[in-house]
């Protein structure tokens, strides 16, 4: 196709912003690159962490692509932040709203100038699904770079063990020496973590959508073949501006569908149900949790890897990634879903199945003495029989909650147990180290949710419960805030509403009797005092609660206040943007 460059939106800004040419001829332009496509390509590369610090080489590649094709890249970075580094203090709190304030700063860049298309590169928590909302709500031409994997750790275990480790150096049952030789060595390389969490869930999540191109997420990092796949994203961008190829034509609800049942089948993090739904808010598509819950339901895990299985995240890729993935969900998936290839999901899975590379990339996996099936098993005889969450509802969660149900035993499936209940997760983790949670005990941690505080993750006592041999069987953890992408054990999140939005866990006290029934999908209380009541019971004394609840007084300045002021439920995308038809005009 003929590239029509009058037409563009950069060439139209031309024609009356004058001083734009002059103060880019400044830089690197040249007379000749003002006439050509101009390509925003912006990562989160920076010193943050290892998801992002690598960035910078990929975002050269990606330049060389879009200038092989003619086209004049322009280098921006609005940098992410680390959710590991942010744990159990109050940098946490930043964590959520970072996301929208980077999808926000790349509508900025790409609107202020404006550009053609774009690629962004990311690789992080909130850094990717950042950047996919920024993707669906400017509906330019636009390709997302996955960062790719960190390689595996010694032995194949990986950093979340730091958190329970720690108390057993506080113990004395490991040396401080113990404890900093793993610390040292168990973040080998760049990369997101190397296990299924948030960051590796959002990189599946961006291929899954047809957002990012076939097989490129979870390349590991230090393999030069994420290289060539940044190259080719440059080259690409340049062919969707000629086929004016956008993000609108590749969201569809049946894209929205495959990543949900691709979600179910890697066994992703709970994190991913409230991105995606932002997402979809900001191309005008409504997602709600029963949706997951569905497709959930249909869709068996197939994917070992850690924390809920054994295998680091980059064996994942070896193993054929998201296309084998693909391949063995064909008869679900809707295959004639657009992608960034300009080609459907049917066509670039027939080209996967002739492509000699994966062979190739599966003989790494004979270094580690396995083979593809170890990794991602096929769907007649899946990992799991059913997908990876559940959302339950009830008295507790009128609006909702969800729970990874991959990561929670046969024996914890249904529990009932006695609230402990606290305000702060430091408290809770307090009580925790103290002894005060007793086997049985269902721990609530409330006014962590978006509103009150950007909603953290409470992945510092999930580990310490989930590491306790008495207590990983026998206690559950609920809570309105949100888990890491590691989370193991019976853990319910996402509770809604939030109790400083006066859900039913604002006024749930001690020794209140909570019982969680994944197969049936529910959540209540069901007992006060120790004492197990009727259902008319319960709702007449919670009634009676919260007529006399008064919510706590929480403020908080600068972006933090701008977050939860504007912030929607978490399972309604916990996004403080809303959505626009058209930024052009």
């Amino acid at each position: 196709m003929k590239r029509e460059i009058e037409s563009l939106e950069s060439q139209k800004v031309r024609k009356i912003s004058f001083e734009g040419d002059a103060l880019r001829m400044s830089m690197d332009w040249t007379v000749e690159d003002l006439n050509k496509v101009q390509v925003l390509v912006e990562s989160t590369h920076g010193a943050s962490h290892p998801s992002s610090y690598h960035l910078n080489q990929l975002v050269s590649e990606i330049e060389k692509g879009v200038f092989q094709m003619d086209g004049k890249p322009a280098i921006y970075t609005a940098t992410d932040i680390c959710d590991g580094v942010a744990q159990a203090h109050q940098g946490m709190k930043y964590s959520l709203p970072s996301r929208d304030m980077i999808a926000s700063m790349v509508e900025i860049h790409a609107m202020a100038t404006p550009f053609d298309a774009m690629v962004l590169s990311s690789a992080g928590d909130k850094a990717v699904p950042a950047h996919l909302m920024a993707i669906a709500r400017l509906d330019i031409p636009a390709i997302h770079v996955p960062g790719g994997a960190m390689g595996a750790g010694p032995c194949m275990r990986s950093n979340e063990e730091l958190w329970h480790m720690s108390v057993e150096v506080d113990k004395g049952k490991m040396t401080k020496e113990e404890f900093l030789a793993f610390q040292r060595a168990c973040c080998p390389t760049c990369g997101a973590c190397q296990y299924m969490g948030t960051a590796a869930t959002m990189q599946v999540m961006a291929e899954a959508l047809g957002l990012a191109l076939p097989w490129s997420a979870l390349i590991p990092a230090t393999n030069a073949e994420i290289g060539r796949m940044a190259r080719a994203a440059g080259q690409q961008i340049m062919r969707l501006v000629d086929e004016g190829i956008t993000p609108s034509k590749i969201l569809t609800k049946e894209a929205f569908e495959n990543a949900i049942m691709v979600h179910s089948a890697i066994g992703g993090s709970l994190n991913a149900v409230m991105h995606l739904i932002a997402i979809a808010r900001e191309i005008g598509i409504e997602l709600d949790a029963q949706q997951f819950d569905r497709l959930h339901r249909q869709i068996p895990v197939l994917v070992d890897t850690k924390t809920a299985g054994h295998y680091p995240t980059e064996l994942f890729w070896y193993a054929g990634g998201v296309p084998q993935v693909m391949l063995e969900l064909e008869s679900f998936l809707h295959l004639d879903a657009l992608t960034v290839t300009g080609r459907t999901l049917r066509e670039n899975l027939n080209e996967y199945r002739n492509n000699e590379m994966p062979r190739f990339a599966e003989m790494f996996l004979a270094n580690y003495k396995l083979n593809r099936r170890n990794v991602i098993y096929p769907i007649s005889k899946p990992l799991k029989p059913h997908g990876s969450l559940a959302v339950l509802k009830g008295n507790l969660a009128p609006k909702e909650a969800t729970i990874k149900i991959s990561a929670v035993s046969a024996d914890m499936q249904v529990h009932k147990g006695r609230a402990k209940v606290y305000d702060t997760e430091r408290s809770a983790v307090d009580a925790l180290i103290n002894k005060e949670i007793v086997p049985g005990d269902v721990i609530i941690v409330r006014y962590q949710g978006p509103k009150a505080v950007g909603m953290p993750e409470m992945f510092f006592i999930s580990e310490l419960i989930a590491s306790d041999p008495l207590l990983s069987h026998t206690t559950s953890l609920v809570t309105d805030g949100r888990f890491s992408g590691a989370t193991r054990g019976p853990c319910v999140g996402y509770l809604g509403p939030e109790a400083l939005s006066g859900g039913p866990i604002a006024v749930v006290q001690n020794d209140d009797i909570i019982l969680i029934d994944i197969p049936n999908r529910t959540i209540d209380v069901v007992g006060t005092e120790g004492v197990e009541r009727t259902s008319a019971e319960i709702e007449q004394i919670y009634s009676k609660r919260l007529e006399s609840w008064t919510p706590p007084t929480i403020t908080h300045k600068g972006v933090l206040g701008q977050y939860t002021r504007g912030a929607r439920p978490a399972l309604e995308g916990g996004s403080c943007s809303s959505y626009h038809s058209n930024y052009f005009e």
